[in-house]
């Protein structure tokens, strides 16, 4: 990891396009990728605004559908289907790819050669792939050796999703539709959980039963699946406190594989954009977005692949990677058709930093919430009545969070990997 002091229109990072090196006009490459990095900036404003603590204060008021709309759009779906919160590792690793057609093409204007460029990859998805687990591990008495953290999934598909930039559209269509149905048809070869799996030993209470599948979509039942039993195998090789017996929430190592299917959708999106430039291909975004989403609806009303995040199935990847392309599209259409661009200022604070934003949101949390508690007392946080105490506390710790980007942003300090 390096920091950049760098012209704040054109940082470059991980999942981050530089903002000055497409081809003349300037005015126009500079608004695009303004949209891009308010769109990335949404992205990890969702996730540090996890410190608002919507669930807490839905409880305080269990009679309001505002407040309890709030809270389940700030958490996880328990398995299929998808709440606001869920759409932010796609975002993330969406964008990755939307930046790799700007990276290829800057280091080359700069004569750098392809085997340079590989080397450069290569160490970036290995840096990732550390950081990545160091976040994981902070609190653990060992390293906690996990892969299925944003980052780490990122990286172990960030290579491949590079090489793939180099290949023609139509292979890269053919890539992803073929990454995607390999991975379907393994999962679908793997056996279900008979009648008599005991749901217990790999950590399904009883009270969440209702959530798993029967039929042909019980291969995507939650630590039951092919995925489950290649960590089973595959975590257990490296040094661990006790051995792996499942992941709580259902998360898996494999599911970089599907993530790259994401990545290689936002790579074909970064193509659009700089082949149509200075016009904005929103016609190719929309009509991306309502294909993927059509199908990805279709596989899982059908029964052939349930749309899960947790364990990123193809049909999540096609249903995602289309929200990822209406979510590009309005910031598009906004920012770069429509002109409106002050507006995003605080979201592209945030987006030009990204990897700081994401270590601020994993690091800083326990400290930024003590410090206000001590410095400020009961007193202060409970102003607005104790209901909503956590509520103003998180909005003290996320106006700290922009305020250190800003003055990062100001000073063109800008972290990347």
């Amino acid at each position: 990891m390096s920091v950049a002091a760098a012209q704040a229109s054109s940082p470059m990072q991980a999942g981050q396009a530089e903002t000055t090196i497409t081809a003349p006009p300037a005015a126009s490459s500079l608004i695009r990728n303004v949209a891009v990095d308010a769109y990335r900036g949404l992205v990890m404003l969702l996730m540090m605004g996890e410190v608002l603590r919507f669930a807490e204060v839905s409880r305080a008021f269990p009679d309001s559908t505002f407040w309890r709309i709030l809270a389940w759009n700030q958490t996880h779906v328990e398995w299929a289907g998808m709440s606001l919160h869920d759409t932010i590792q796609p975002g993330f690793t969406f964008l990755a790819g939307v930046a790799l057609p700007y990276s290829i093409r800057s280091r080359q204007r700069k004569g750098e050669s392809f085997g340079r460029m590989l080397f450069h990859t290569i160490w970036r998805s290995v840096l990732l792939i550390a950081l990545g687990i160091f976040l994981r591990s902070t609190e653990g008495p060992i390293t906690y050796f996990t892969f299925e953290d944003t980052l780490t999934q990122i990286g172990l598909g960030y290579t491949f999703a590079f090489l793939l930039a180099f290949a023609k559209p139509r292979w890269q269509w053919i890539a992803t539709a073929s990454i995607l149905f390999a991975y379907w048809l393994a999962w679908a070869l793997y056996p279900a959980p008979g009648a008599n799996f005991d749901w217990a030993a790999v950590g399904v209470p009883n009270d969440w039963h209702q959530h798993l599948y029967t039929g042909f979509a019980a291969h995507w039942n939650k630590n039951s699946n092919l995925g489950q039993a290649f960590d089973v195998w595959f975590l257990n090789l490296f040094p661990r406190t006790s051995p792996f017996r499942f992941n709580g929430g259902g998360y898996l190592t494999l599911s970089f594989i599907p993530t790259l299917g994401t990545m290689l959708l936002g790579l074909i999106g970064g193509r659009w954009f700089v082949e149509a430039a200075p016009k904005i291909p929103l016609r190719k975004f929309l009509l991306a977005a309502a294909g993927l989403i059509a199908l990805g609806c279709l596989f899982h009303f059908t029964g052939i692949c349930p749309i899960v995040k947790r364990i990123w199935t193809p049909s999540w990847t096609l249903f995602s990677g289309g929200v990822c392309f209406l979510f590009l599209s309005a910031f598009s259409w906004i920012i770069d058709m429509k002109g409106y661009r002050r507006w995003a200022f605080p979201l592209v604070v945030v987006g030009m930093n990204s990897i700081a934003a994401y270590l601020i949101a994993h690091l800083w949390e326990d400290f930024t919430q003590k410090s206000f508690q001590i410095h400020l007392g009961a007193r202060v946080l409970n102003m607005f009545g104790t209901a909503l105490e956590p509520l103003f506390l998180g909005a003290l710790m996320l106006s700290a969070y922009w305020v250190v980007l800003y003055w990062m942003y100001r000073r063109k300090i800008f972290l990347r990997i």
